[in-house]
């Protein structure tokens, strides 16, 4: 009976150290391949990024100062676009949007030049710029209401609850981004901040109605957009996604290729930094192309 016991707390023991030492080899292999993704994210950012971006994810790259609308400071961990609530990191999937899609108007272009592991290793390497990602987890996206169907009367009861929802207290009255006690207006760092204009697309969020009722129910982080999640109901959300989408019937100068607003200083950028990378390693980090000088 004894050797009974013996045996059976013997194999439960070499049990347990086999799960513990193949649990240990996973972890270190998972641990292996995140290293290996960040590294390859750092040269990824190094060559494509950093001209505007900054070495130290700042926003304070060489190319920062001739842009009007300032690159992304990355070290505070605030992201204006993302499907999570108001306040909350970013899921991967919503940097992984604005890298794929860029932000109209401005130098932020799509980096669909970059394979999909390239994009996926910058975003785990942009998340070192803050200790945020060490310390918190992203919250779960909003959910996303069904879209009802558009309707005039839908849109005609939007145009009360703009106003009821203090839309116009920013955007104006007519939703050109103009209204007088706008003036002043500051971002998260700093910088002035003009409400946009409803009325003339492209809208920076993204093309689809969708992205102006993840605007509404999440915000833009960093700037006075607040959510509108635990004020307006999913139908009222919608609803003001049609409002809007009414009254944006103008269309942003477009120049060379279709760009438009900052998009074409965006494509100077990105030339320069692809000439820097055919004469000594790619991009704007390349050993014979424009050296990025540390920041002070």
């Amino acid at each position: 009976m004894r050797v009974f016991v013996l045996l059976f707390v013997l194999t439960f023991v070499v049990l347990g150290v086999v799960i513990w030492l193949s649990d240990f080899w996973h972890s270190d292999q998972s641990i292996a391949r995140a290293q290996s993704e960040v590294k390859l994210g750092e040269k990824i950012y190094r060559d494509n990024c950093a001209a505007c971006h900054g070495e130290k994810g700042d926003g304070k790259g060489p190319e920062a100062q001739r842009l009007k609308t300032q690159p992304r400071d990355f070290t505070r961990g605030i992201y204006k676009f993302h499907s999570t609530p108001s306040g909350s990191l970013p899921l991967d999937d919503d940097i992984l949007k604005t890298i794929s899609s860029g932000v109209r108007g401005t130098s932020m272009l799509a980096q669909l030049h970059l394979s999909s592991q390239e994009r996926r290793s910058v975003i785990q390497y942009l998340k070192t710029f803050s200790p945020r990602f060490k310390n918190e987890k992203p919250a779960k996206a909003v959910s996303f209401s069904p879209k009802p169907h558009e309707s005039k009367e839908l849109i005609k009861v939007s145009e009360t609850l703009y106003k009821d929802a203090g839309c116009l207290s920013c955007h104006g009255a007519d939703g050109k981004g103009d209204n007088p006690s706008a003036e002043g207006l500051k971002d998260s760092w700093g910088f002035p901040i003009q409400p946009a204009d409803l009325t003339v697309r492209p809208f920076k969020s993204g093309p689809e109605p969708e992205d102006l009722y993840r605007t509404l129910s999440s915000g833009l982080d960093g700037t006075p957009m607040p959510s509108y999640s635990n004020v307006l109901t999913p139908r009222e959300r919608w609803s003001l996604v049609f409002y809007i989408l009414s009254i944006a019937t103008k269309e942003k100068p477009k120049g060379m290729m279709g760009l438009v607003g900052e998009e074409v200083e965006g494509m100077r950028i990105d030339m320069r930094a692809a000439m820097a990378g055919m004469m000594g390693g790619r991009g704007m980090m390349g050993r014979g192309g424009m050296k990025l000088k540390k920041q002070q």
